[in-house]
């Protein structure tokens, strides 16, 4: 089965295994994933399913998108659209309107994360590059320049480290580990940090190159006790 869910960054925190072991999570919360389209071979020559996160004002909903999220019986848009791969075989197991929730993962599955990095600005090369600065000293005439451009070739290749525009590009971060899967408050729980900012959408699929390192460590939970006192 395909599993790949949107959900919104809430951010980091930390909990603690029974050894002692503080695990650094972020948290996700996952909204119902309402599914807006099936694609099949016959009618689009690949399957997949297409999925919509957090309805929008019905004003900034589109003629157009009206149209399309009526066929899955849905009243306005959605703010975020995401498509995900699925096998022939699963293609009869969704239907339009189903909605996925966060109990498609389970603990200690291993993930990839993506999400829009965030946004620098203009940056020099220093820090956009990881390049090193000259010496500061007064006599000094090169302190944070880009440095020599070559004395060989006439033009700047394509890919030379210059500066110009930092961050606001998509990363994806590679295995990760799935600590907890909070079931009551829609939450998923990752071990490390994931790319975008706080209250930014990001897209959680199955892990890609699987490597099966998860720790499964136990951890500390912090269910009150209730006593009741005879009298």
């Amino acid at each position: 089965m395909m599993k790949g869910l949107v959900g919104r960054k809430l951010g980091m925190s930390q909990m603690f295994a029974t050894d002692g072991t503080i695990i650094p999570v972020t948290m996700i919360e996952i909204e119902p994933n309402v599914i807006t389209q099936i694609k099949t071979t016959e009618t689009d020559g690949y399957n997949a399913i297409q999925i919509g996160v957090e309805d929008k004002k019905q004003k900034h909903t589109t003629q157009p998108e009206m149209g399309h999220v009526k066929k899955a019986g849905l009243e306005t848009g959605k703010r975020v659209y995401k498509e995900f791969t699925v096998g022939e075989d699963e293609v009869s197991n969704y239907t339009l309107g189903q909605e996925l929730t966060v109990d498609i993962f389970s603990d200690g599955e291993i993930v990839d994360v993506q999400g829009t990095s965030k946004g620098k600005g203009f940056q020099g090369s220093i820090k956009r590059h990881n390049q090193s600065r000259g010496p500061m000293s007064h006599g000094s005439r090169y302190h944070r320049r880009p440095g020599s451009m070559g004395a060989v070739a006439p033009q700047v290749f394509k890919g030379k480290n210059l500066p110009g525009h930092m961050g606001s590009k998509t990363v994806t971060t590679q295995n990760l580990e799935i600590v907890k899967v909070d079931t009551k408050r829609n939450v998923l729980i990752i071990k490390g940090n994931v790319p975008g900012a706080k209250k930014s959408f990001v897209t959680i699929k199955a892990a890609v190159k699987d490597n099966g390192r998860a720790q499964n460590k136990e951890l500390i939970s912090y269910v009150e006790e209730t006593t009741t006192s005879e009298e």
